[in-house]
């Protein structure tokens, strides 16, 4: 790194990886100028080296670094180290959605649909404003000690598209286990393809398992093309029916036979946690450290607290041992419901009520009219 192994551009000093992937690493690290803890994602030396890659990087970075939402990761800064990409980002105490997961297998409802509905809200507004993520899943999902979801990586899968932007037919948009049929054809993603990945961690949340499981990509995007996938409940009993409907619709083959946008997902599983009666759960959390100052949580229910020991993943952001510590199981319903209060506070058909009054104020109107044809034709004294 630029001017001394532990200072990367005379401002972010490294506190020590924290995560590491195919595609970058992961620094925990100080801000020195602002005095506050960053995530820092160096990008591998092999990306960071097309030109094409770092323009259309710089692009998404920036607009990504405009996404301003409780659900979602905030992008602080980017530039470039000896040729090396690195963005810095809002560092998240918490664990990826994928560990938890991993370690759970199945969550229950009334623990799945907060989380989900908190990831639509992240993405939503991410569509609100013209942004596609295009690589969602688990593993950019951190869920924080107060169960806070938020969502990272705006703009790195469509900036990787760019290497190879000639040779659409070749472009990999996203992750297999993840990604849209449309997606898995190298069709650019819209809104809808975000919502298919969401359904396909939708399912696997309720499922504890992914809808299509292949030994090679190519098969993947082959069953995401071609195959429906079995209902969540052949795994899972206690899935509601309705809840299974809207799992099964955002994994359509059609885009347009999903939700256009994650907000309209948010909206729909909104409506169905006030219905759906969730079978009782203990959502009690418990903490597994893995290394001396890093600590992840897991998410446990009976009979027996399970306290895997979690090895370090490619994108989470640990957080302090402390935090964990002091984190106290706390409902995550409210979290979840927050992001759509503004558009949901009231649940009312407007139109119908319009109607009403309509039909009212008409018929109201009417009543002089036929007054005077009565009047007419029964003339007073006649």
């Amino acid at each position: 790194m630029t001017n001394s192994p532990n200072l990367l551009n005379n401002r972010y000093q490294i506190d020590g990886r924290i995560g590491t992937g195919g595609m970058a690493e992961v620094y925990r690290a100080r801000d020195i100028m602002l005095e506050r803890t960053v995530a820092i994602k160096l990008l591998r030396e092999d990306f960071s080296s097309e030109p094409a890659f770092r323009e259309r990087f710089r692009q998404e970075a920036k607009a990504a670094a405009n996404l301003s939402h409780p659900n979602i990761v905030m992008i602080h800064d980017f530039g470039f180290n000896d040729q090396q990409i690195f963005i810095v980002m809002e560092y998240v105490p918490g664990t990826d959605l994928k560990t938890i997961l991993g370690s759970r297998g199945i969550l229950s409802v009334d623990e799945a649909l907060p989380l989900m509905i908190q990831a639509c809200a992240g993405v939503g507004y991410a569509h609100r404003t013209g942004l596609v993520h295009c690589d969602v899943k688990p593993h950019n999902m951190i869920v924080t000690p107060d169960h806070r979801l938020k969502v990272t990586d705006f703009g790195i899968a469509r900036a990787l598209a760019s290497i190879h932007a000639q040779e659409v037919n070749h472009v990999v948009w996203g992750s297999p286990q993840y990604f849209s049929p449309e997606q898995a054809s190298g069709q650019p993603p819209s809104p809808a393809s975000d919502v298919y990945s969401l359904g396909v961690i939708l399912y696997e949340m309720l499922a504890g398992r992914l809808p299509f499981i292949a030994n090679s990509p190519a098969e993947l995007s082959h069953m995401h093309r071609t195959i429906t996938p079995a209902p969540p409940s052949q795994y899972n009993p206690r899935v509601p029916p309705d809840l299974e409907r809207v799992c099964l619709k955002v994994l359509s083959k059609e885009p347009s036979s999903r939700y256009r946008t994650a907000d309209q997902l948010g909206r729909v599983l909104i409506s169905l946690s006030r219905s759906v009666k969730a079978f009782p759960q203990d959502i009690s959390r418990t903490v597994k450290t893995t290394s001396s100052d890093i600590s992840r949580t897991s998410v446990q229910t009976p009979p027996a607290p399970i306290q895997p020991q979690i090895s370090s993943p490619s994108n989470i952001l640990p957080d302090d041992k402390k935090a964990y510590n002091s984190a106290k199981p706390k409902p995550a319903t409210g979290l979840a419901t927050t992001a759509y209060t503004s558009q949901n506070s009231i649940d009312i058909d407007w139109l119908t009520w319009g109607l009403v009054l309509l039909a009212v104020i008409t018929l109201g109107g009417l009543v002089p009219f036929w007054v005077w044809i009565y009047m007419l034709y029964n003339p007073p004294g006649g």
